[in-house]
């Protein structure tokens, strides 16, 4: 587990990091630089995204996998990563 502080600590360390939240295979914040109240509302909005998208690549290919998703704003964009039942959710502030 200390890898993966490690990794969640250098990520946060960039200045265009927002925050970052860690989702179990429920959906459920494990780990966040959010207040609960956010972390559950975000997580739950992620993780209805991500299963969707998971689907959607399941559908066109049965023997692949959702491994990152990327959802872009005008200011801000939330990066994903899937991988062994937990999700990885960066916040990061776009240059104006």
């Amino acid at each position: 587990m200390d890898g993966v502080e490690e990794t969640l600590k250098r990520i946060e360390s960039n200045a265009s990091v927002a925050g970052t939240i860690v989702l179990n295979s429920e959906g459920v914040p494990i780990r966040s630089s959010f207040d609960s109240g956010t972390s559950s509302r975000y997580g739950r909005e992620v993780s209805e995204i991500t299963a969707l998208a998971r689907s959607a690549v399941r559908d066109l290919d049965p023997q692949n996998d959702l491994q990152l998703l990327c959802i872009r704003f005008n200011k801000r964009e939330i990066i994903i990563g899937a991988e062994n039942n937990c999700l990885l959710i960066v916040f990061k502030n776009l240059p104006e």
